[in-house]
């Protein structure tokens, strides 16, 4: 390498070092392509380190080589390694970092229309250290307080099915179903829409299958006695009898053997005043009836002794 008297290099502190695309000279270059020799350059200012501003930060001052005649960077090989002065550091930024809000991500929507309402975390913080902070009450942030809250999906809410209260089972035991009325609404319920407006594939069911319990037998139910067929002394009187289920239907499974009468003898009571002897005495029945009231001694009796007064007459 072909150095000339009048060209000199020196180390310089520099904020950051660059370098020049041309190589530096050697052997098979002339001596005559060196820079010519200048004045010396003058120091550079200090240079933030890449650490964060949040705490006390470091300054470095590099060192780069110069040419002295127009204090242009040359490569650090121009320049005496043994000479090169050390890279000084300083603190810097050592005041306390001013407190900034700390705002967090909306969390979800409260609704998903008709207005909701949304909510974030906003914190005071201010960073004590590379990875340490602290939170402050609001007032210690001097800019305006970021919102916490605010609405969301504002847009009405299509209008949708209401389903009212199920009815009670019909019928009352065994097998029956429940009913219920299906609306379609606004969100808000305050508006009736016509059912084409609403999704039929999502309308729920108006009617179910529900169950009471087993359903009691059918049982015979019997009517009030009538009227005795006899004005006096013994005859029959009749009454309903009816296989009811227990809707009141007729039903032909009840038992025949605990089926009720549906007659039964009845007596009147007779007149007893005597015959007059102006009253022919006579059988009122036309039939063999009044040999058998004397024969089975019913004469005894005021009603058979007034029907057949000749048949009993001396007995």
């Amino acid at each position: 390498m072909c150095w000339l008297s009048h060209v000199r290099f020196s180390w310089v502190p520099f904020p950051t070092i660059y370098s020049i695309p041309n190589p530096p000279p050697s052997s098979g270059h002339q001596c005559n392509s060196l820079p010519l020799a200048g004045r010396a350059g003058q120091l550079a200012s200090f240079k933030a380190n890449t650490l964060a501003a949040a705490w006390t930060g470091v300054q470095r001052q590099e060192v780069v080589c110069k040419r002295l005649d127009d204090n242009s960077i040359v490569q650090n090989n121009y320049c005496d390694p043994d000479s090169k002065p050390p890279e000084n550091q300083r603190t810097c930024n050592t005041e306390p970092c001013p407190p900034e809000w700390f705002i967090g991500d909306w969390l979800q929507c409260s609704k998903t229309c008709d207005g909701g309402m949304r909510t974030r975390a906003v914190l005071c913080i201010r960073k004590i250290g590379p990875s340490e902070e602290e939170t402050l009450d609001y007032s210690g942030c001097l800019t305006h307080r970021p919102i916490e809250k605010e609405s969301c999906n504002n847009q009405s809410c299509p209008p949708q099915w209401v389903a009212l209260d199920w009815s009670e089972c019909t019928p009352k035991c065994g097998s029956g179903f429940k009913h219920r009325i299906v609306l379609c609404k606004s969100s808000d319920l305050s508006k009736t829409f016509p059912a084409a407006q609403c999704p039929e594939e999502s309308k729920p069911p108006i009617r179910i299958r529900c169950s009471l319990g087993r359903c009691p037998p059918p049982r015979w139910v019997t009517g009030d006695w009538g009227q005795c067929s006899a004005q006096c002394g013994l005859g029959q009187q009749m009454r309903t009898v009816q296989c009811l289920s227990y809707t009141g239907q007729a039903s032909s499974d009840c038992p025949e053997t605990a089926r009720p009468p549906s007659m039964q003898q009845c007596e009147s009571k007779c007149d007893s005043t005597p015959i007059s002897n102006t009253e022919e005495c006579k059988d009122v029945n036309k039939v063999a009836y009044c040999p058998l009231v004397l024969k089975f001694k019913f004469c005894t009796r005021a009603y058979f002794r007034q029907m057949c007064c000749k048949t009993c007459q001396g007995h």
